[in-house]
Parts: structure tokens; sequence; C-alpha cells
């Protein structure tokens, strides 16, 4: 056996041992079995094709306890099912039109004043925030303009016990251009604004594809994290065996910090039972 062959053969070892029969067990796991140590969500927009009630029932059969991503006139639908949103919108703008931006501030701040106290009367807990494309703008005046217009939002946030959280996307794949691409960025803006209720939604996919080294930026600024995504890399469809993250590894990560958050699924099916990948991603994070 020479070199290459014996890397080659303690791969497919360590594959065989380890990953395939945590991962394949996944897809038996049922609602009884999950540990609740990790607080389950999912983003309904993966699953646009089911209507939300349809979806509603079956994550409730899955075992989660959230759908997210959903608008003012969404929440009842999933609430009746016993679910909650554990990410809400509360604003129209998409994700390219951000904080970074003064021209938006105005309808923010209009937007989030109407719509928070709306997520505090359905017992919501958080809702998020972009920090929109950098459009030539240099990291510190992006900042800069994002504490300015979120320092207004996060006075509403406080009275009705609201976190706000804005998402850490990738710029060099799916969302070219977004100023946030990096947790480093991110957390100068939390200590920035220095609020209880500014955190940040830790997208394990898009940090993988930016900076890498997931669990240990997630043990080192673990305060500044409100809540987690998924997402199989490369390609953001199932987070099995078929991509390059272990998933088990980075929940029990996440878990040892002490985190009592949600972490949502927020991978694209590849497979025809798309509710049969979303039960086996429940059940690869359920540690």
């Amino acid at each position: 056996m020479n070199r290459k062959q014996a890397i080659r053969t303690m791969a497919t070892t360590a594959v065989s041992v380890v990953a395939l029969p945590e991962i394949a067990k996944a897809m038996n796991t049922l609602p009884a079995d999950l540990k609740n140590n990790i607080n389950h969500s999912v983003c309904q927009w993966c699953y646009n094709s089911i209507p939300l009630e349809d979806l509603a029932k079956a994550a409730k059969d899955i075992g989660l306890k959230s759908i997210e991503l959903l608008g003012p006139d969404q929440w009842a639908t999933v609430q009746k099912h016993g679910l909650t949103c554990a990410m809400a919108y509360a604003t129209d703008l998409g994700l390219d039109k951000g904080f970074n931006n003064p021209a938006h501030h105005e309808k923010f701040l209009k937007d989030y004043s109407l719509n928070i106290p709306k997520a505090a009367d359905a017992g919501l807990k958080s809702v998020i925030c972009f920090s929109g494309n950098v459009n030539g703008l240099s990291s510190e005046k992006g900042l800069e303009n994002c504490a300015v217009g979120l320092a207004p939002v996060l006075k509403v946030a406080e009275k009705y016990n609201i976190t706000v959280q804005m998402e850490l996307l990738n710029s060099k794949v799916d969302h070219k251009d977004y100023q946030c691409d990096h947790t480093e960025w991110g957390v100068k803006l939390c200590e920035k604004l220095g609020s209880p209720n500014f955190k940040l939604l830790y997208d394990i996919y898009h940090m993988q594809i930016m900076e890498g080294d997931v669990i240990a930026t997630i043990r080192k600024h673990q305060k500044y994290i409100g809540h987690y995504h998924t997402g199989g890399v490369p390609g953001r469809h199932e987070i099995d065996e078929t991509q390059e993250l272990y998933y088990p590894a980075i929940m029990r990560a996440i878990v040892e910090t002490g985190f009592k958050g949600f972490v949502a699924q927020e991978f694209i099916p590849k497979r025809p039972d798309k509710l049969a990948s979303l039960k086996q991603g429940v059940g690869i994070c359920d540690v």
C-alpha cells in the first residue's frame, strides 16, 4: 500500500465508521427520539412548492418547533399547528437593500416600528435584518451607516423585548457585493451598537464559503450569535455525506456554548421527497 492508497483507505474507513451510520440513522429519527438540545426550525422558502399549511403539519410531525422567514400575515398559520416563527420578516425590502444605505433608514424605521409590536403580540422573539450590498462603500462607512440606521430600530426592539438579527451571507457565490459577509465585520457592528437586542444570524453554509473555521468561530463569538442556519457546501443542498461539512460536530459545538436559540434547516432539497430530506436534516442536527 502506497501513501496515496493509505490516505484513501483511512478516509473511507472514517466515513463508513463515523459519518455514514450517524447520518443514515437520521432518516429513521422520530419526534419522540429528539434530544431537545437543539430547537429545530426550517426556512419556508426552501419548500415553497409545499403549501404553508401542509408544511406546518409535516414540520410538527417531524418534531420541529418553528417555520421561519415568514411575514406577519403568515405567522398565524404556523401558530395554529403549535409552531412559532423563530425568525420573522419585518420589512419587504430585499437583502441587497439594507441598513448600510441611509436612503432606506426612514422606511426601515417605519416598517420595524409597525411589525416589531406585532411580533411581540404574536409571541415571537426575533426579526431579521440585512446589511445590504456594498455599492462602493468602505467597510467602515457601511458599518457606520448600519449603526445609525439600526439605533432607533433597536429602541423599539428593546421596548418589546425583540431581538433584531443581521444575517451573515457569502458574497462569493450567492450574494455578490453583500457587505456583512464576514463574522468579524458583524461582531464589530454588535460591539458598536452595544445592545443585547442585536445579534448575528450565523449562516453556517455562507460562512463556510467565506471564511471556514466554523467551530472555532462559533466558540469565539458565541455571545454575538443569536440564530443559526444550515446548508450543504457546496450547492446548499442536503447536509448529509454528500457535502463537506460534518454537521453533528458543529451542532455539538453549538450546544456546548450553552446556546438556547434555534437552528434552522435552510438547504434546498435535491431529492424528490423533500420532506424526507428535511427529516434527515433534523435528525443529523439533533445531538
